[in-house]
């Protein structure tokens, strides 16, 4: 039996720091309460006068409790899967790439959108990444939830959010930040290394 060590400890928070921190941010974010929400939202006009960090930030606000529990489910459930597909470093760079796809997107692409929340655009986009990752690996079976993910994001284009989806949110789902966050991934989860197999 395996007892738990500092060491092991250490190696398993290592492995799983990436969503740890985006997790500890969004919670922290979302204690902060609705002073932190309007202060760190992507908000065009804002970015516009120079409020820069909200390119970043408003990936990690969340419309209420609901929201933030959905999106940190997702995120658990794709690093769960995924994970293996590149060292963290590589993640590391996927999680900006996707962050930045997403905002720019909205800012120079969908200049409608005033204001978006949430971690989904990103979330599409470390997931279409891993398994692009997956593909480039030999895993061939990651084709199928890729093909899922195209039409997904080909249904929301043009039919709006999936049944539900608003529900669940607590709000309007901003459908084309899945789109730029996927587009992002894609492009980080071929530029950058896949971990090979052991």
């Amino acid at each position: 039996m395996n007892s738990l060590t500092p060491q092991s400890l250490r190696q398993s928070l290592s492995r799983h720091i990436l969503p740890l921190a985006m997790a500890i941010i969004s919670i922290a974010i979302a204690l902060g309460g609705d002073a932190a929400k309007v202060a760190l939202q992507y908000q065009a006009q804002a970015i516009q006068n120079g409020e820069w960090w909200r390119l970043i930030t408003g990936n990690f606000v969340h419309l209420g409790f609901g929201h933030l529990v959905m999106n940190l489910l997702g995120l658990a459930l794709i690093w769960s899967l995924l994970r293996e597909s590149f060292s963290i470093l590589a993640w590391i760079i996927i999680t900006i790439t996707s962050t930045l796809a997403v905002s720019f997107g909205l800012l120079l692409l969908s200049p409608e959108i005033h204001w978006y929340v949430g971690l989904s655009g990103l979330l599409h986009g470390i997931f279409v990444a891993g398994l692009v990752g997956g593909l480039r690996r030999g895993d061939w079976r990651e084709a199928t939830l890729l093909a899922a993910v195209a039409l997904k994001l080909i249904w929301e284009q043009y039919f709006g959010p999936l049944p539900g989806s608003a529900e669940m949110a607590d709000g309007p789902v901003v459908t084309v930040a899945h789109l730029y966050g996927a587009m992002g991934g894609l492009i980080a989860g071929l530029l950058c290394r896949p971990r090979m197999w052991c």
